[in-house]
């Protein structure tokens, strides 16, 4: 398996992550977007899981998917982070072979889970605006843990043979991983052996989730879009839709950067490899610190929340 010119690692005790690749005297200065991004990720997060508990008339099936999309965000927010600023700042590289899978498992276990609420959030959209009158009825509270459950189990189960399929692969080319994060393909690239299965997997995942995802989303809109134009007047017709806007701001923001990431990975051949790096590091970062922003400015109850707090702090 071996010649004179290559070392062959049998499953190495540790990786190393260079970080972002050819732009490692900016690391420091890269730092501060990102630890910036995280920071409001967090702060916006916690305010928008904060304001819901503490508000009754919030207390619906829409803004409880929307504190499953603030705890899913600080998960994957903080799954890639840590590490990569003790890249960054420490010249921390190292990371443990079992922590390595560890990481690339729970990131596209909350990049599934991700997907799944939004998925969610537009069959809330769905019946309140096209069966109003059952919306209540519809969406209780049990319905809506267990579309949660159902949500956070067919992430973990569906994601759980990736890390297994990369630990089986039992010689790599290197143990340098020149990414900030053990990120699924930057990995399996590094194996010295058939690699067909691990990457036709990865594939079926982006079918079975995303893709399905967001063949259900599509049509739920379309059907949306069917009852809003079916209104009497065209101001009945943007009051209904603008309750979709903060979703679909959101939907927006998520698999933009996801598609575009994942685009470039596969067919983007001949794009520097450190843009890779920043667009795979964007995708897990921006949604994240978007998406309360959006829901805060779009739900009048939380803006206002927002306001009375910053009006009391800054007094």
């Amino acid at each position: 398996m071996s010649d004179s010119n290559t070392t062959d690692y049998t499953n190495p005790s540790t990786f190393i992550l260079l970080g972002i690749p050819g732009l490692e005297m900016a690391h420091v200065w890269i730092s501060i977007p990102f630890c910036s991004m995280y920071a409001i990720a967090v702060l916006g997060n916690f305010s928008i899981l904060c304001i819901v508990k503490m508000m009754p008339i919030l207390h619906e099936p829409m803004c409880y998917f929307l504190c499953m999309l603030a705890v899913t965000d600080l998960a994957l927010s903080t799954s890639i982070l840590p590490k990569m600023l003790s890249i960054f700042w420490f010249n921390s590289r190292e990371i443990d072979f079992s922590a390595c899978l560890t990481q690339m498992y729970f990131i596209h276990c909350f990049s599934a889970v991700e997907s799944g609420i939004l998925a969610a959030m537009a069959l809330d959209r769905y019946v309140a605006i096209c069966h109003p009158l059952r919306h209540s009825t519809i969406l209780t509270n049990p319905v809506v843990a267990k579309i949660g459950l159902a949500v956070l189990l067919r992430s973990s189960i569906l994601v759980l043979p990736n890390p297994f399929l990369v630990h089986r692969c039992p010689y790599y080319r290197t143990s340098i991983i020149p990414h900030t994060y053990c990120e699924h393909i930057a990995v399996v690239k590094l194996a010295c052996t058939d690699i067909s299965a691990s990457n036709y997997y990865g594939l079926s995942l982006a079918f079975f989730i995303t893709g399905l995802d967001v063949a259900f989303i599509t049509v739920s809109y379309i059907q949306i879009l069917r009852a809003v134009l079916g209104l009497p007047t065209k101001d009945a017709q943007l009051k209904t839709f603008g309750t979709c806007s903060s979703h679909l701001c959101v939907i927006l923001t998520f698999y933009i950067p996801a598609l575009f990431s994942i685009l470039t990975h596969r067919f983007g051949h001949n794009v520097a490899l450190h843009f890779h790096v920043l667009s795979a590091n964007v995708y897990l970062l921006v949604p994240p610190m978007l998406n309360p922003i959006i829901y805060g400015m779009r739900t009048k109850q939380i803006r206002d929340r927002l306001l009375r707090l910053f009006t009391h702090i800054g007094t």
